[in-house]
């Protein structure tokens, strides 16, 4: 076995290893309000954001650092969990510590 299929063989298995480990998008701390707005309703145009609406499990608590990752992780997970699906102009902010909270399931 050569020692380049050797190295590709073993990139290969480190990827897929990766891509096992769950991870979570949510908002960075530090994002302003109307970034929060922006990232919530764009990510809210593209996936079912109904988890967040009034009387929904993750209505509450009712802020827009809330709103926004919610919004964030519905986006990021159902585009498969790349990087750059979290970026929303550098506002977002990936996890390994899943921020489901009560009856809000982050998926």
């Amino acid at each position: 076995m050569s020692l380049i299929f050797l190295a590709l063989l073993l990139l290969g298995t480190a990827s897929e290893a990766t891509n096992d480990v769950k991870t979570w998008c949510v908002a960075k701390p530090s994002t302003d309000e109307t970034a929060l707005y922006d990232n919530m309703n764009w990510a809210c145009s593209q996936v079912d954001c109904s988890v967040l609406r009034q009387g929904c499990p993750c209505f509450y608590p009712d802020t827009v650092m809330n709103h926004a990752s919610v919004a964030m992780n519905l986006y990021y997970q159902s585009r498969g969990r790349n990087k750059w699906n979290c970026d929303f102009k550098n506002s977002g902010l990936i996890t390994v510590t899943d921020p489901s909270y009560g009856s809000c399931s982050y998926q």
